[in-house]
């Protein structure tokens, strides 16, 4: 049989990036300077986020790995021979193909970039015990650094490119949100009403983002007790009126996810409810007003819980009252230092985007039963925060159908 390769590259088309290369490149001289600062001869990213931040590529995993090695002059992604020429075209620097024909292909890819012996960079809350194994074994480390919390922290603080596409990305939630409350009627499932949100979001990337890959984009629209979770995923549950609704649209695009959240009712909203939903819209608008330059997310985080708590719903709050945006998904998370929470002392700075949602769940057999949650995206600014969600919170709004 003739031999076959054990990695090697696939170089062909035209290069279509979310950005510039140089906001590429000035994401590498950060990243750089860090490594720098550790001693760190190469960085082994394995996270999806980490790998599309660099370099801009997204993977598809489908049970491989993929990686991003950056050097003080190389920056080399590393992919599958399954996706030939797409990660090259989608990627800002060099790209090297490993093959399946041999176990471990992927390994040695890597390790023609670093060598051996070398002080190595990696993301520790990423790699699994295996592939760590494997990484000690064909790379022989000198040393290794978790270099996870200091490009979270990179990441935390948003370049003027990336706000521009989170805000296009904010724009697309409130398209798919109003075709929601277009959609929404007596007897339609939830499974018909998000899909009216995700095609409508989908068209509208494409308006916005011709030359972008289109995945990942999608709705959860929740009914009744259906909206007592966040994530809950969508049903064929039947509206009926009077109905609690929960309206999530999530558009992604080249890897930047941004949300849109409301609380909605089908029809009618009963008064249990109305209060309820009006003690969550109030704890929505002071948590706005709290996102300042020099305000921390748990001093944000007891101001809200105190007001939950003058009005004898704390003990209904499930998760924290919001979280950085930026390049995250639901596939691998988000910047763990920025959200709203007791334990994060992370003081809000101008560049940082996050958002505010508070959520009450009422439990079934209450008067109000179901989950109430509001989310607008913020900007953190030199003085104060920009709110880039317009779509109406509500009752006035949002009692439809």
């Amino acid at each position: 049989m003739t031999e076959r390769p054990q990695q090697y590259r696939f170089h062909q088309g035209d290069r279509i990036l979310p950005f510039a290369a140089e906001e590429y490149d000035a994401r590498l001289e950060g990243l750089r300077d860090l490594m720098e600062l550790h001693g760190i001869d190469a960085c082994v990213f394995t996270s999806m986020h980490n790998i599309a931040y660099y370099s801009g590529f997204l993977y598809c995993s489908f049970g491989r790995p993929y990686g991003l090695v950056v050097t003080p002059t190389q920056s080399v992604t590393i992919s599958a021979g399954i996706d030939a020429g797409q990660p090259w075209r989608r990627c800002h620097g060099d790209n090297i193909t490993y093959t399946d024909w041999q176990r471990d292909n992927y390994w040695r890819a890597i390790l023609s970039v670093t060598g051996e012996g070398r002080v190595i960079g990696c993301e520790a809350d990423h790699l699994t015990m295996v592939q760590s194994e494997k990484l000690n074994a064909f790379l022989k480390p000198k040393r290794g650094v978790d270099v996870s919390a200091g490009t979270m922290r990179q990441r935390m603080t948003k370049s003027q490119a990336e706000l521009d596409i989170i805000r296009h990305g904010a724009g697309v939630a409130d398209v798919g949100g109003f075709a929601i409350r277009e959609a929404v009627r007596e007897g339609a499932r939830e499974l018909d009403v998000a899909m009216a949100g995700r095609n409508a979001m989908e068209l509208e990337i494409a308006k916005r983002f011709p030359d972008a890959e289109y995945r990942d984009t999608w709705v959860w629209f929740q009914s009744g007790i259906n909206t007592d979770g966040a994530h809950n995923p969508v049903t064929s549950r039947i509206l009926q009126r009077g109905d609690i609704l929960s309206l999530n649209t999530f558009p992604m695009i080249s890897g930047y996810y941004t949300a849109l959240e409301r609380t909605m009712f089908v029809g009618e909203v009963d008064a249990a409810s109305r209060r309820i939903w009006e003690i969550n819209v109030a704890a929505h608008e002071l948590g706005m007003s709290l996102l300042k330059p020099g305000a921390s997310c748990a001093e944000v985080t007891a101001q809200i819980n105190t007001f939950f708590e003058e009005h004898q719903v704390l003990k209904y709050r499930t998760f924290g009252y919001g979280h950085s945006f930026g390049v995250l998904s639901h596939y691998y998370g988000r910047e763990a230092g920025l959200e709203l929470r007791e334990d994060i002392d992370t003081v809000l700075e101008p560049g940082m985007v996050i958002s505010m949602e508070p959520m009450l769940t009422i439990p079934e057999g209450e008067p109000g039963a179901g989950g109430y949650r509001e989310h607008d995206i913020l900007f953190i600014t030199e003085d104060g925060n920009e709110d880039i969600t317009k779509y109406p919170y509500g009752p006035d709004f949002n009692v439809v159908g």
